[in-house]
């Protein structure tokens, strides 16, 4: 009797390796690094945008369309001016369609086409539909829209609608009446001088937002426009902008975001008024400290970094400042611990004993995931911590050098640099004091010319393999062998420098006189440099010579500082 045909196991295990490979393929194909922008081309991204001209318009479609000529226009790509008109009007057809999405879109396409004044007119009807529409969205997009691309006479015939924006119930047609203010004062600052009342309105809105445009808006006017040195608010004019701090910094402003803007303000006018204030006098800075005991993080911060950036701030001044941002080094919010830490990296290269109690919080921040925090926490201890913890800092940021930013490498650097101004002896070689010894005493290298053979240079060196003439005093052979010595730890000088002046080689030197510049120049070494200079005066300008004639004048702390 025949069997039925029966599928083995084997044969559905291959069937469902094959199944699996086929998914894993696909899955790799659509996970792999897709642009859909990928291959665009202006001439068939401007064919599919005859869709806006379809009796059914698809939203979907349209959006996609929209959305690759903003594209291309975000790329750099221009279109000639009949390509530009001809889009523009499609895109004006679909003012028709009732979907948000696709309208949104629209409004973002006009802003980038700036349509000429002759096109303006045909859409601004249906902007100032939109602008009076009980569409909250629609009111605010086509308040950004119009006071992008009118100006004149249509904006005056917009300005009380845009006023009655300023103060409407909405936050979000607030907003964008007031940052559309901002703009037009590049351009029309004249009918922006006429929404005073209602800005300062604005100013004392319960919504974040609203206080902090409103408040960037109010600034600006007082600074008044470049270019137009004929309004009554004069560029730049400080008096209006102290006036403006001075009437906020009451407690009228609630939201952080405006709170921070105002330190910023407040900050600017401390500086300016510093060099005409008496010293010591600091208008507003009780203002500053006490933003340094806000609720919000944001204001803190910004309370603490603005008065560490005063000019010619005191340790008192900055002992609140400092006290703050010790603790948002333990925070347990990334960006806290990285602003607090790189705030304190720049004090401490004016006021480094001002940061030293935030020492032990610092070192805890060496082992932070975070690379950056890690390396300004290493270069701000190397700042401010002593000279025994600057090895075993420096071992620790080698560890990590790869794996940080170019940016931060360059804070190493600079910190490294500041470290060695501090401590000379860290980086002053007593090595090289024996190699320099040694060519003096002989003329030639202690290790042999690396032009001979590099290699054995450099194992000479690793092995402290020295070649000692026997010309060399006994004093001199163990200065320099123990100069020379390859281990750090155990070299002559490795406990200071004053183990190398007592050694026996030294005798008879003046160390005080050296230091006081009143040890004279021995007779034997400005002799030999005038045989020097006789021998090789075709190398020399006649005035480096002439300024040799005279051996007695070597004695000068002058010529002795460049010798």
């Amino acid at each position: 009797m025949a069997q039925p045909l029966v599928k083995k196991d084997d044969d559905r295990d291959d069937e469902a390796q094959i199944g699996t490979i086929h998914v894993n393929v696909e899955l790799h194909w659509f996970t792999a690094d897709y642009s859909p922008f990928l291959g665009i081309e202006k001439g068939a991204v401007l064919q599919e945008a005859r869709v806006f001209n379809d009796p059914q318009l698809d939203p979907r479609r349209c959006s996609q369309v929209i959305t690759k000529l903003l594209y291309l226009l975000n790329q750099g790509e221009t279109f000639t001016k009949t390509e530009a008109t001809e889009v523009f009007f499609s895109v004006t057809k679909l003012f028709q369609s009732r979907d948000i999405g696709l309208r949104r879109m629209v409004y973002l396409m006009i802003k980038e086409l700036s349509p000429s004044a002759d096109e303006v007119i045909i859409v601004t009807s249906s902007l100032m539909k939109d602008m009076t529409s009980k569409t909250d969205m629609y009111r605010a997009n086509a308040i950004r829209v119009l006071c992008r691309i009118t100006e004149g006479t249509l904006l005056t015939q917009i300005e009380r609608y845009l006023k009655q924006a300023i103060v409407d119930k909405n936050p979000v047609v607030a907003s964008a009446a007031l940052v559309s203010g901002i703009h037009l004062l590049q351009t029309n600052p004249e009918i922006v001088k006429r929404w005073s009342n209602e800005v300062q309105e604005a100013v004392q809105s319960r919504a974040a937002l609203v206080q902090f445009h409103a408040l960037g808006l109010l600034h600006q006017r007082s600074k008044g426009v470049h270019g137009h040195s004929n309004l009554q608010i004069r560029q730049n004019d400080r008096l209006a902008v102290s006036k403006l701090v001075t009437s906020l910094t009451r407690g009228t402003v609630r939201s952080p975001l405006a709170q921070c803007l105002l330190i910023r303000y407040t900050s600017q006018v401390i500086r300016e008024s510093a060099a005409s204030t008496q010293a010591g006098d600091r208008p507003f800075y009780d203002f500053l400290e006490g933003c340094l005991r806000h609720k919000a993080e944001m204001v803190i911060f910004e309370a603490a970094r603005a008065i560490t950036e005063l000019s010619g701030v005191t340790t008192r001044e900055l002992t609140p400042a400092i006290t703050v941002l010790q603790l948002f080094l333990s925070s347990s919010k990334p960006v806290l611990r990285f602003a607090a830490v790189r705030t304190l990296n720049k004090v401490a290269m004016t006021h480094p004993m001002a940061v030293t109690n935030c020492n032990i919080d610092m070192e805890s921040l060496i082992s932070d995931q975070n690379r950056s925090i890690a390396t300004l926490a290493i270069t701000t201890l190397l700042k401010t911590g002593n000279e025994s913890s600057v090895d075993r800092l420096m071992k620790q940021i080698t560890n990590f050098m790869s794996d940080i930013a170019d940016e931060f490498k360059i804070v190493v650097v600079e910190a490294i640099r500041s470290l060695c101004l501090k401590f000379p002896l860290k980086y002053r070689s007593l090595w090289a004091l024996g190699v320099l010894i040694y060519l003096m005493l002989h003329g030639e290298m202690p290790f042999g010319s690396w032009r001979e053979s590099e290699l054995d240079t450099f194992a000479k060196v690793a092995k402290g393999r020295l070649n000692l003439p026997e010309t060399f005093s006994p004093d001199a052979v163990d200065l320099l062998t123990k100069l020379l010595e390859v281990d750090e730890n155990t070299r002559l000088g490795s406990q200071g420098p004053e183990s190398v002046k007592c050694h026996p080689w030294f005798d008879g030197i003046d160390w005080k006189g050296i230091m006081d510049r009143t040890f004279p120049v021995p007779h034997e070494i400005t002799s030999r440099i005038s045989q020097h200079l006789e021998s090789h005066s075709e190398d020399y300008s006649s005035t480096l010579v002439s300024s040799f004639q005279n051996v007695e004048e070597f004695n000068i702390p002058e010529w002795l500082d460049d010798w």
